[in-house]
C-alpha cells in the first residue's frame, strides 16, 4: 500500500518510537517500521512527534493591534476593555481580516492547528463577527477555527448584548460565550450565565464563559455555571475560562467549588501569560499571581488546558504565537516543575485542549492526519527549550517547515 506521508523514526509523547503513515488525510498506520512507499517521507529520527498544538482561548479579532489607537498605560483588564472599545470604532472589517490571517500564519508555523477564538458581538457594525467568519472559511482545511459569541461589553450591560450573541449564533458562530463578572451587578452576571446555558441547551451548542477574571474573591459566577451546566444537561460541553478569582478565595470554599466543577464536568482554561500580567495590578506587596488553582483542579479530576488569550493587543503587549510559551509560564506559576508536571503542561497545550474542543486529533490509526515534528527528544525538553517545529502536517498535507538554527561557539575559554 502506498501512503501520502510517512513520518519515520519519531519519538511519541509516551517515549515509544514509531513510524506514522498518513493516507487520504487520516492516520492509516502506526508501527515500529513501516516498509512501504510514500509520496513524501519526513525524517523524524529521534525527534518528538506530537499531536498538533491547540489554543483553547484566544481573541483573534484584536490580535496584532498593539499600539492602535494607543497603549494600555495601566496594564489592567478594564483599561484593555476600554481601549478595545476605542479600536472598535476605527478599525475596518478588512483590517480585522488582514491581522487575523497574519496571526493564523504565525500560528500554523508554530504547529497550532486549532484555535477557539472569542469574537466580540457587541460591535454594532457586526464587523468583528463578519470578519472572523470570513477568516474561518479562508483557513479551513489547514487550521480549525472555532468561534465563540462573546459579548465583551456585557450580556446585559451593553445595549443589544444578548441580541448580538443570538445574531452571531444565527450567522454560524459555534459556541455561546459570556462575561458575567463584567455585568453591572452580581445578579445580572448570574442571570447572564443562566441565559447562556439555556441558549446552548436549546441549540445543542457548547458554552465557554469568561468567568471570574478578577482578583475579587467574591466573584463566584463559576458556581452558577456549574449549577446551570447540570440543570441544562450540558456536562462535558461547558468551559469556565480564566477563573482567576479562585486564587484569592478562602481555601475551604475553593475546595468545595473545585469538587462542584469536577462533578459538573466543566473544563477550565486558564491563560498563564495574560492572567499573571493583568491580575494583581491593584496589589502593592505581596502581589497575587493571578492564575487559578491549576494543580488542585487537576487533582480533583477537572479537565484543565492552558490558553494563550492575547497576542500584541490592548491587553497584552507581547507574545509570539507559541503555545509552548503558555505551557512554560503555566508550569512556573502553578509550581508544576517536577518531571510529571512538565509532561502534563505539554498535554495541556496539545491533547487536552483538543479534547475540550471536540477535535479528533491524536497519533492513533483513524485519527486525523495532523501532527507536529519538533526538534526535541521528548515533551519535557520541548517545554523547556521551545524548539523549532521541523514539520507541521495538517490533514495529510505539510503546511509548514522550519530548518533549526545551529550555533557554533567560537569563543575560547
Amino acid at each position: 500500500m502506498a501512503f501520502d506521508i510517512i513520518v519515520k523514526g519519531g519519538v511519541m509523547p509516551d517515549g515509544t518510537r514509531a513510524d506514522i503513515a498518513i493516507k487520504d488525510g487520516v492516520i492509516a498506520a502506526v508501527d515500529r517500521d513501516i516498509a512501504a512507499e510514500a509520496a513524501e517521507v519526513i525524517d523524524a529520527a529521534g525527534k518528538l512527534v506530537s499531536p498538533p498544538f491547540v489554543d483553547g482561548h484566544f481573541h483573534m479579532d484584536a490580535t496584532l493591534s498593539y499600539g492602535r489607537p494607543r497603549v494600555n498605560a495601566s496594564g489592567t483588564l478594564l483599561e484593555g476593555i476600554a481601549l478595545w472599545g476605542e479600536l472598535k470604532r476605527i478599525q475596518t472589517r478588512d483590517e480585522i481580516v488582514a491581522r487575523a490571517l497574519d496571526y493564523c500564519h504565525m500560528a500554523v508555523g508554530n504547529g497550532i492547528l486549532a484555535i477557539r477564538s472569542h469574537v466580540d458581538v457587541t460591535d454594532p457594525t457586526f464587523a468583528t463577527v463578519e470578519a472572523l467568519l470570513e477568516v474561518r472559511e479562508r483557513v479551513r482545511g489547514t487550521l480549525d477555527l472555532q468561534l465563540v459569541a462573546f459579548p465583551q461589553d456585557g450580556w446585559y450591560r451593553a445595549a443589544g448584548g444578548e441580541a448580538g450573541v443570538i445574531r452571531a449564533l444565527d450567522a454560524g458562530v459555534d459556541v455561546v460565550g459570556g462575561i458575567p463578572h463584567h455585568e453591572r451587578t452580581m445578579a445580572d452576571g448570574a442571570q447572564s450565565v443562566r441565559a447562556a446555558c439555556r441558549i446552548a441547551a436549546d441549540r445543542g451548542l457548547m458554552v465557554d464563559l469568561h468567568c471570574d477574571e478578577t482578583d475579587d474573591p467574591s466573584s463566584r459566577h463559576i458556581e452558577t455555571l456549574v449549577t446551570e451546566t447540570v440543570n441544562c444537561g450540558l456536562e462535558g460541553r461547558t468551559v469556565g475560562s480564566h477563573l482567576t478569582s479562585m486564587h484569592s478565595m478562602d481555601n475551604n470554599y475553593a475546595s468545595k467549588l473545585t469538587a462542584l466543577i469536577a462533578e459538573a464536568e466543566v473544563a477550565a482554561i486558564p491563560n498563564p501569560l495574560v492572567n499573571i500580567t493583568l491580575q494583581g495590578r491593584h496589589d502593592t506587596y505581596p502581589k497575587r499571581r493571578g492564575l487559578t488553582r491549576v494543580p488542585e483542579l487537576r487533582a480533583a479530576g477537572v479537565t484543565v488546558a492552558f490558553g494563550q488569550d492575547c497576542i500584541q493587543d490592548p491587553w497584552y503587549s507581547l507574545g509570539t504565537g507559541d503555545m509552548l510559551d503558555a505551557a512554560h509560564m503555566g508550569l512556573h506559576v502553578a509550581h508544576m516543575t517536577d518531571p510529571a508536571g512538565m509532561r502534563d503542561a505539554f498535554d495541556m497545550v496539545t491533547a487536552t485542549p483538543a479534547q475540550i474542543l471536540g477535535l479528533q486529533f491524536g497519533l492513533e490509526p483513524g485519527k486525523r492526519g495532523s501532527l507536529v515534528v519538533l526538534d526535541a527528544p521528548d515533551p519535557v525538553s520541548a517545554v523547556r527549550d521551545r524548539p523549532a517545529r521541523i514539520a507541521v502536517v495538517s490533514d495529510g498535507r505539510v503546511v509548514a517547515r522550519t530548518v533549526p538554527a545551529q550555533t557554533t561557539v567560537i569563543a575560547a575559554f
